[in-house]
């Protein structure tokens, strides 16, 4: 039996691209995807090909590859798949020839002994049709591969042959479209159309290591720093899975230039009162992860509850999860939320009665409280809204509250999600008979009938709000930032 084992050697990650260097998920969020890859089962998903540029005319070595890695992933729970980066990427255009050669500088290393997976990632998917490209090295195993790309792809996966590792090698690949005349789009694919950029592709190269093989090193600090990353970009996909899908585009409102408190440290000494206060709240949650970098150093945030806080925290959680499977089970939310949503649950490694949970778990559990949270009201307005738009009108035009959406955009830090909020607005006609009404509409109101028609009559306004909270996470740790008076939550006439 062979077990794929988890190694980020700190010391080979000097690869010069700017997509790996500014993403500290990009492994990550490989792993999840050739777990993602299979089902329970096994087989390949069918979707799984074509995110993974396997063409459908291919033998069946390139899905066996991709199956066996996929597998060996979910088996080992993660930990498995031991990466080296390339120290350097050379691109050779020359427009006499149809081809593409690139030259990956590889690093002496032991682990160039097993069998490589050079992977190569998108750093954004294609957006003009789909191009079939021919792969040729004597580095690689068979020499001659293919791939089709299609907007779906997020990676290419090509087999290597195991070589020494106490010598640094230069992997040479001719790069060549299959079909005469997409010369160009290769070249878009590979430098963006320009000779000598940067090539858009991020390669990585994956290993399986034998079963007791584990070169790993670091203290237990390094063990938390990781496990609290794999939270974090778990949080940020599980998020991605399973918010609503915009479908048009609305008002766009500019976050950062919203009046907001000044941020809260989220840590030991954060106020019991206040993060009670945060627990309990309804108000709208922003999730914002930003200035993030292969370098950001993850900082285990921690909390310190009282029991019974803890005790409470457990129960909210518990009931939102039985919200969201249950928004699972109608169909409303992916069915792959629920195992993400699984999978953060055993990375935070919180048990509900367990009143002795170590800081950073109860600050795990706090954030995915706070997420859940923010996805079941997001469904919850979804739902009434589509309610309000099905059935007929039973309502008159008397002032009330409505929903007005808007698109988040901050370009201080990277939102999250979700990236639209409903602020809610009130509606309607302010006359005789009122609802929710202080004596100066009422008399204003009886002045104008009066004939008094040069003073402004009482309006539908909002008489209350809930704030807006933006959880941000960056290299400097977890804050929250509250914008106040941001959704109205009551109306009036006044």
């Amino acid at each position: 039996n062979k077990e794929l084992q988890l190694l980020i050697d700190p010391t080979l990650l000097l690869c010069s691209s700017a997509a790996h260097r500014d993403a500290p998920c990009f492994v990550d969020d490989l792993v999840a995807a050739l777990h993602d890859a299979t089902g329970k089962d096994g087989e390949l998903l069918a979707s799984s090909p074509a995110s993974f540029g396997i063409c459908s005319e291919s033998d069946s070595s390139s899905r066996l590859v991709l199956s066996e890695l996929s597998v060996g992933i979910r088996r080992n729970d993660r930990r498995g798949v031991e990466v080296l980066d390339p120290a350097a990427v050379f691109v050779s255009d020359e427009d006499d020839q149809e081809s593409i050669m690139v030259t990956f500088d590889l690093p002496q290393s032991q682990l160039l002994k097993l069998k490589p997976v050079l992977v190569l990632a998108f750093k954004s998917p294609l957006t003009d049709g789909e191009l079939d490209i021919i792969f040729s090295s004597q580095s690689l195993q068979p020499n001659t591969q293919s791939a089709c790309i299609s907007g779906r792809t997020l990676y290419i996966l090509l087999t290597g042959k195991s070589s020494e590792g106490n010598v640094e090698q230069k992997w040479n690949i001719s790069v060549q479209a299959k079909s005469p005349g997409t010369r160009q789009s290769l070249k878009d694919v590979l430098i963006g159309g320009k000779s000598g950029s940067d090539v858009r592709l991020t390669p990585l190269l994956l290993f399986s290591a034998e079963t007791g093989t584990d070169t790993r090193s670091g203290s237990s600090t390094a063990s938390s720093q990781t496990a609290s990353l794999s939270f974090l970009c778990e949080l940020r996909r599980f998020l991605d899975a399973s918010l609503p899908q915009q479908h048009a585009e609305p008002l766009l409102l500019r976050l950062d230039s919203l009046q907001s408190l000044p941020p809260l440290a989220l840590g030991l000494s954060t106020s019991e009162t206040l993060l009670a206060e945060i627990i309990n709240s309804s108000a709208p949650t922003i999730f914002s992860f930003s200035s993030w970098s292969s370098s950001f150093p993850v900082r285990p945030g921690q909390l310190a509850l009282s029991p019974a806080l803890l005790g409470e925290l457990g129960q909210r959680l518990e009931m939102n999860e039985r919200q969201m499977r249950e928004l699972v089970r109608q169909g409303m939310v992916p069915q792959r939320a629920s195992e993400k949503l699984e999978r953060l649950r055993q990375l935070s490694a919180f048990q509900k009665q367990d009143s002795s949970a170590e800081g950073e778990t109860q600050y795990c559990a706090f954030l995915l409280l706070k997420a859940l949270q923010m996805l079941t009201r997001a469904y919850s307005i979804q739902r009434k809204l589509r309610a309000a738009r099905a059935g007929p009108s039973t309502r008159g035009p008397t002032c009330g509250l409505g929903s007005l959406t808007v698109f988040l955009t901050d370009l201080v830090s990277g939102l999250l999600g979700p990236q639209s909020t409903d602020l809610n607005n009130c509606r309607g006609s302010c006359a005789i008979p009122l609802n929710n009404i202080n004596n100066h509409a009422v008399l204003l109101t009886y002045h104008i009938e009066r004939g008094n028609v040069n003073e402004r009559g009482p309006c539908c306004v909002p008489l209350a709000y809930d704030p807006l909270e933006v959880i941000v996470l960056n290299d400097e740790g977890s804050f929250l930032t509250s914008k106040p008076d941001m959704v109205a939550k009551e109306c009036g006439c006044r």
